[in-house]
């Protein structure tokens, strides 16, 4: 039995190919010639290959509507409030996800209510939106996190029985698919990033879609003022036309545009390819599923998209109960510089959610217009409060190279054959947490954060 590289042994993984397959986006000469047209063309700041874009995605999708805009974080926003969001009103949302889901909805004067997750899919828990309605909720927000469909049929049945506005945020899983539906044509409008580090990558973008021309024309109304004109029908809006209701400016940057109309052309074609080499790193470990189990849905509800950051449940009592933090330092040490433990760190326990007054409003901004207090222990969200220590991310894969993959997962196998060599340098470890930004934006890939 070779001994462990964490403990002076060989490396099993060659870091070096391993970080070449996972270099993504596939940038082609393309991608490139795209961009340099808007360049030459003087074209930076238009609308035009961006509405071309907006259409490519309707075809995409099957959905009516699409509006680009400059980044995920202000389609969401603008989904938030053309779904009719304002002061006072409450959103279900999870708490184990990244900010941009969540937060900005409190610049609409409303309040996040967190929902426990799925111990299983990690997405938000249908039954636990229902009990968390009372007469202010006014939306839920679904995240399909690490690209994994949440249960929609149950969450549309609850939004339906309480007549509450469904956004999905498909940031992690565009493209993805639920009981044959795409992922964001679901529920009442649904809103994406499009930055370098998910697997629809095109710079820093994000894109609003929907089939309802109400919501459709407020978030034009909210942020894209030089489209605020007569394609804007909803009578109420067509006293403000041509100045932003929400004084943003959303658009999106069409050289962003161009590259993403290039991206999406083969972004199903190479999505396949990545959950071929995922499933095939997953197959090589399945006979140690009870230590590593993948966090995936089953082919006959849906696939995984792009992936996005393949994750796994981590079982420490099947390995006498060390830490995933440990167990990760030797998975490292065998040359996977791409694994690391836990998720986003849960929002309810940031102080930004508790005790921040943004605003001056007197009060810390989540309560500001609440008529109880809507702040939350880990006590009320059992599963985000313990499921840090219990999960852990494994490489995510971009091209389909069997032997890299085998030798990848062979220095896993390395490390469970040999776990007990790790147990006695692991008492008293802390359980190891999750990021509050996002695991693509590592500080050795973006140094601005």
């Amino acid at each position: 039995m070779s001994q462990l590289a964490f403990l002076g042994g060989e490396k099993s993984i060659n870091p070096e190919k391993l970080s070449a397959n996972l270099k993504w986006p596939i940038v082609t000469r393309e991608d490139e010639q795209a961009i340099l047209d808007v360049l030459h063309t003087n074209a930076m700041s238009g609308t035009g290959i961006t509405e071309k874009l907006e259409e490519d995605f309707c075809r995409w999708l099957g959905v009516k509507y699409a509006l680009g805009h400059n980044n995920g974080t202000n389609a969401l926003l603008a989904a938030m409030w053309a779904a009719g969001l304002g002061r006072g009103d409450e959103m279900i949302c999870p708490s184990f996800t990244y900010w941009a889901s969540v937060i900005q909805v409190m610049n609409l004067g409303a309040t996040p209510v967190f929902a426990d997750i799925d111990a299983e899919t990690l997405c938000i828990s249908p039954a636990d939106i229902e009990r968390r309605i009372t007469p202010r909720t006014k939306a839920v927000m679904v995240v399909h996190y690490l690209a994994h469909p949440a249960d929609m049929d149950a969450i549309m049945a609850v939004a339906k029985k309480h007549n509450l506005k469904v956004i999905e945020d498909v940031s992690h899983a565009q493209g993805g698919i639920y009981k044959g539906k795409r992922l964001g044509t679901i529920g009442d409008v649904a809103a994406m990033s499009l930055m370098s580090g998910k697997s629809l990558a095109c710079g820093e973008a994000g894109m609003l879609v929907t089939n309802d021309k109400g919501i459709y024309d407020r978030a034009i109304a909210w942020g894209h003022y030089e489209r605020f004109d007569d394609r804007v029908t909803t009578e109420y809006l067509l006293d403000y036309k041509g100045l932003p209701l929400g004084g943003f400016k959303n658009r999106m940057h069409q050289m962003s545009a161009a590259m993403c109309r290039v991206q999406l052309k083969y972004y199903d074609e190479r999505c396949a390819v990545i959950r071929k080499s995922v499933d095939t790193f997953w197959d090589c470990l399945r006979d140690y599923r009870h230590i590593l189990r993948p966090v995936r849905v089953d082919d006959s509800i849906g696939n995984m998209a792009g992936w996005y950051i393949p994750c796994a449940h981590y079982n420490p009592e099947a390995v006498e109960g060390l830490s995933v933090g440990t167990f990760l330092k030797a998975i490292r040490a065998e040359g996977d510089n791409a694994s690391f433990p836990g998720g986003n760190a849960p929002l309810h326990t940031q102080n930004l959610l508790r005790t921040c007054d943004i605003y001056g409003d007197g009060k810390p901004r989540r309560i500001a217009f609440s008529d109880w207090d809507v702040r939350q222990g880990d006590a009320s969200l059992p599963v985000t409060g313990t499921i840090q220590g219990r999960i852990m991310c494994v490489p995510w894969f971009k091209r389909f190279d069997k032997a890299l993959i085998e030798e990848t997962a062979a220095g896993f196998i390395k490390v469970m054959d040999n776990y007990k060599d790790l147990l006695e340098m692991d008492k008293g470890a802390e359980v190891t947490k999750g990021s509050l930004h996002f695991f693509a934006h590592s500080k050795e890939k973006d140094k601005t954060g």
